[in-house]
């Protein structure tokens, strides 16, 4: 069912200028609220040496845990990860063709990409300002190019507005920010800006207003060769005796804004989608492969944790065979002095363990958010040669609610896959989570012919991730209100006895891959000095 965004009023529409043109205060004051943060990295762990005979076992070998491990080991401590699955990496995960996944009612998928296509259920996306991150990438060899995430040729897209047809991004904020700009000059020429700027600042803004929005001499947004430098022309410059250039009409005021498409043109904006924004070469898992040549001796795969019991003096962990079958019951276990707990809260909620009731409330208290994902292979990468649109994100009201385009092997021959739907913690995220797969991919491949006819005629198979029914983790990220984690938040990441948390779920920046690696970074740091101190 497509969004119903409720009327604009003028004053929500300069809120929404000010917002696009601040996105990385916008960040800033959401990290003051603990919704996000910048990374605080500076440089690797220096730990010191442990104790001799110090021992750790870590629970989960996701990037947190991988990374308490890295770190642990490194300081001298006997470390050991006891992992659910049968591989490493969590959540930084991409499935390739032959890859298969099972969700909680036993439903089987198996991938059929061709090779070399993948799609990444999990994090698709590392911002140049996750430090951490990428100084792991860098020491441990992973190699990284560039992710598009704003494309001036992708499109926008309302089934409300233009009759359903989707509009070019470029075209729709050249013409923003031109009516915006034909605005403010008007307001200024007419002296109704006298008390906020002097004359000479007044000269200044005209000159600016005039150049960032494509005006004229008249300081009027029109069809002119000024608005199409920006909005892209009809017929474009050419050659030799070819056709002379021919300037693109800009949408009409009214029509702009009643369309609304203007709101979805500003996340790029915002500071964690800033440019450069990157991704490992080959698929996001590179990464976890990277953190695996590492510590994967230290992995034990298919244990599915049953207890987790602390003393004074130790941890024991009770596990038994994740994978079933005869003898999966038997109950065996681990002991350490000390344990570093990654496990996903929505998991650690049911298991027993053995913490004061301040954590338990706090391990209860955070829900995590519904999310789908939809990998679509086609026939031809159509988007490149149909469209002209390379690597990118579209998107629409519907309820896929953005197609995301390879920023990798461009003007290639032979299929592609592209991210056919992807939302979270929304109505759509939860509709398309509740769907069967095959329904997924059909609901994917029908609203994104809205906005690609060829969908229809080359598409050719697909994988459909609804993150509530993984079951390792039912949920994809860990959601704190403002009074959640006003109230609970330093209780969760505190050292309980000789247990110690992490996980996106302990970090300011939830859902991140960064927030993982920070809080794995915090946690053995402070457990370190308690180890030391005890």
């Amino acid at each position: 069912m497509p969004l119903h965004p409720p009327p604009m009023s003028r004053r929500s529409l300069l809120s929404m200028i000010g917002k696009t043109a601040g996105g990385g205060l916008m960040y800033q004051a959401m990290a003051s609220l603990g919704h996000a943060q910048e990374s605080n990295y500076r440089g690797p762990l220096e730990l010191g040496r442990a104790k001799r005979g110090g021992t750790v076992v870590i629970l989960g070998a996701g990037l947190a845990g991988m990374t308490a491990a890295y770190e642990l080991r490194a300081a001298g401590y006997e470390v050991q990860i006891l992992e659910y699955q049968e591989r490493a990496g969590g959540r930084c995960w991409t499935l390739h063709g032959g890859d298969s996944f099972t969700e909680l009612d036993g439903t089987r998928q198996t991938c059929e990409f061709d090779k070399g296509l993948y799609i990444n259920p999990g994090p698709w996306r590392v911002p140049y300002h996750h430090y951490a991150l990428l100084d792991y990438c860098k020491r441990f060899g992973v190699q990284l190019e560039s992710f598009v995430q704003v494309n001036y040729n992708a499109l926008v897209h309302s089934t409300k507005a233009f009759g359903g047809k989707p509009q070019r991004f470029r075209h729709i904020q050249s013409d923003v920010h031109g009516t915006v700009a034909e605005l403010l000059s008007k307001a200024t020429n007419q002296h109704a800006l006298d008390q906020a700027v002097t004359q000479e600042d007044r000269e200044l803004l005209l000159e600016g207003l005039k150049a960032w929005g494509g005006l004229d001499g008249q300081y009027r947004y029109r069809e002119s060769h000024n608005a199409s430098e920006y909005r892209g022309y009809d017929s474009d410059p050419a050659g030799g005796l070819m056709p002379l250039a021919k300037p693109s009409k800009p949408i009409g005021q009214h029509e702009l804004l009643q369309s609304r498409l203007w709101s979805q043109i500003n996340i790029g904006q915002l500071y964690e989608f800033q440019t450069t924004i990157f991704e490992p070469v080959g698929g996001m898992d590179m990464i976890a492969k990277g953190f695996e040549r590492q510590v994967g001796s230290l992995i034990h795969f298919n244990r599915k944790v049953t207890k987790i019991e602390q003393t004074p003096q130790g941890v024991t962990v009770s596990y038994v065979d994740a994978r079933g079958g005869s003898g999966g019951d038997a109950v065996q276990q681990v002991k350490a002095d000390w344990c570093v707990c990654t496990i996903p809260l929505s998991i650690l909620s049911q298991i027993d363990i053995q913490v004061g009731d301040a954590m338990k409330a706090a391990i209860a208290a955070v829900p995590y958010g519904a999310s789908f994902k939809v990998g679509l292979q086609f026939k031809r990468r159509f988007w490149e040669e149909d469209d002209r649109i390379f690597g990118g994100i579209s998107y629409t009201d519907l309820p896929i609610e953005q197609i995301s385009y390879p920023s990798n092997n461009f003007n290639t021959q032979g299929p592609g896959v592209l991210l056919g739907g992807y939302a979270f913690d929304d109505t759509h995220a939860y509709e398309f989570t509740a769907m069967p797969p095959a329904e997924r991919i059909r609901a994917a491949v029908e609203f994104g012919a809205q906005l690609h006819p060829q969908y229809k005629k080359e598409f050719q198979n697909g994988v459909a991730v609804g993150w509530h029914r993984i079951p390792w983790i039912n949920g994809c990220f860990g959601i704190w209100s403002d009074e959640a984690r006003k109230q609970h938040y330093r209780n969760l990441c505190q050292v309980d006895g000789r247990i110690v948390l992490a996980g996106e779920h302990a970090s300011y920046i939830p859902a991140w891959q960064e927030g993982a690696v920070l809080s794995a970074l915090d946690a053995v740091k402070r457990l370190h000095e308690r180890a030391q101190a005890a």
